[in-house]
């Protein structure tokens, strides 16, 4: 089941008609860290989550992001030390796949999948609701939340099919703008000193090591999902072997920083004394309290509109996400060449961009004739086992460096911190992440264990179907299995 792969010659993707191949040399370092970063939706992850991170972890809550942050970069130092050695746009997939063996690479294919489709799916539900929620408040215009999903998903198709300059441009806005109203809040709250003077106790020992910090690393860990990105964009970037790394340390590094510091910036609003009531008390108008006490409501207006964007940002970072994975595996022929099709204008894996939206149309089409509520039970219940296989996926990923570096002596020249001790102490602690965010799930889905658990089992369920589908490959079509992780974008 976790056999090395053998060395087998590079194979180029499927020559379909038009264009076979993605825009080449397109993406730069900083092309990169706006996919990635847009994806983890830094206001929407401020203003939702980190309220909630104080709650439950109090005014050391900072300090679980900058942990969190540290133990990625940690992942970060194998995952990179491994990318010249992967020329595949598969990212989780051809890691896994050259390190613990074709079957597990498959599972793990499969549940990329899977989990980048549940984490954009569900999306939807809170692009519906903060859009229907906002435009109403505003504009007094009230329209059911579908009808703004529906409109989500043609407009992310739509920059989807385009270039992905023209995706990369558009995530650069909107990243920036989501990122200018924080440090837009953070600078007033300096500059008249919070609600009774800047402290720095969020970072001491006696409120970060307490039992109560379980729920804000839960909460952090979930923060940073889709930082692997990076190797997605392999084939589109400009020199990936120097790129892919760069914008992968960028992109943590920032993320790590920016958290802890806007999450330490709102404790400071209200008063190190005060943060943790004013968070239970309402925790998802915290933000917005905030803002407009220290800028102005003209500002909170503002920052409503800018949650829909980040949204979208991030619902597109992933839809791109899912379309070079489809494109990979339609390149070793385990899902159907057609959906590996290339516009000949574009460069973009049109086909899959289709089949994804589609069934976006579709599962919330389901979910609104149900009449669930569009975030409570759409978006957090959807959206959860994505963040499960996910950390799932890192997890394996990283313990993938260390076989890979094992079974290939001729690539050991990267020394044994960077091929064996970082790798394996990043993949034990990400496993303990894993195991920490499944116990805490119910700060997640506000669900009840049965629920819970059934949307824990979603991991297993999937990651196992791949591996039997390897296996029948393996015995049915010997060729298709052969090829799997091992087709050179370069």
């Amino acid at each position: 089941m976790t056999e090395p792969l053998a060395p087998t010659a590079p194979q180029q993707p499927p020559h379909v008609a038009g264009s076979s191949h993605l825009h080449r040399g397109t993406l730069g370092v900083a092309d990169i860290v706006f996919f990635v970063v847009a994806a983890a939706a830094p206001l929407t992850v401020m203003a939702g989550v980190a309220p909630l991170a104080i709650l439950f972890g109090g005014i050391g809550a900072p300090v679980a992001y900058l942990g969190v942050g540290v133990l990625l970069v940690l992942f970060a130092v194998g995952f990179t030390a491994m990318t010249p050695y992967i020329r595949n746009a598969g990212a989780f997939y051809s890691y896994i796949a050259r390190g613990l063996g074709r079957p597990s690479g498959l599972g793990a294919a499969l549940l990329a999948v899977f989990s980048y489709n549940a984490l954009q799916i569900g999306m939807f539900g809170a692009f519906g609701f903060f859009s229907a929620t906002t435009v109403n408040d505003l504009l007094g215009v009230d329209l059911p939340w579908p009808a703004y999903a529906f409109a989500g998903i043609a407009v992310v198709w739509f920059l989807g099919f385009r270039s992905v300059n023209l995706g990369a441009r558009v995530l650069a806005v909107l990243l920036i703008a989501e990122t200018a109203i924080l440090l837009l809040l953070a600078v007033a709250v300096l500059v008249k000193g919070g609600a009774s003077g800047l402290a720095f106790d969020s970072f001491a020992p006696s409120h970060v090591l307490t039992s109560g910090m379980s729920g804000p690393l839960g909460l952090a860990v979930a923060a940073f999902i889709g930082f692997e990105a990076t190797a997605i964009y392999r084939e589109e970037a400009r020199d990936p072997d120097r790129t892919v790394p760069r914008a992968t340390y960028l992109a943590v590094g920032f993320l790590g920083l920016f958290y802890a510091f806007i999450t330490w910036v709102i404790v400071q609003a209200f008063g190190s004394a005060q943060a943790v009531g004013v968070a239970a008390e309402n925790p998802a108008e915290m933000f917005f309290t905030a803002m407009t006490r220290y800028v102005g409501d003209w500002a909170t207006d503002l920052q409503r509109v800018l949650i829909v964007t980040s949204l979208l940002a991030a619902l597109l970072a992933f839809h791109n996400a899912i379309t070079r994975y489809v494109y990979a595996l339609s390149a070793e022929h385990v899902f159907p060449a057609a959906l590996g099709r290339v516009h000949p204008r574009h460069g973009s894996p049109w086909a899959a961009g289709i089949a994804q939206s589609v069934l976006a149309v579709i599962v919330v089409a389901v979910f609104a004739v149900i009449g669930v509520d569009p975030y409570n039970e759409f978006f957090l219940w959807v959206n959860t086992p994505g963040v499960v296989g996910i950390l799932v996926l890192q997890a394996l990923a990283a313990f993938a460096v260390v076989a890979f570096f094992r079974r290939n002596p001729a690539a050991r020249g990267e020394g044994r911190l960077r091929t064996l001790i970082t790798p394996a102490a990043a993949g034990i602690l990400l496993a303990a992440a894993t195991v920490l965010v499944c116990k805490r799930l119910d700060l997640f889905t506000g669900a009840g264990p049965a629920v819970n658990w059934m949307l824990v089992a979603l991991t297993p369920a999937v990651f196992l179907v791949g591996v039997a589908l390897a296996v029948r490959l393996r015995r049915a079509r010997p060729d298709v299995y052969a090829k799997l992780g091992t087709t050179d974008v370069d």
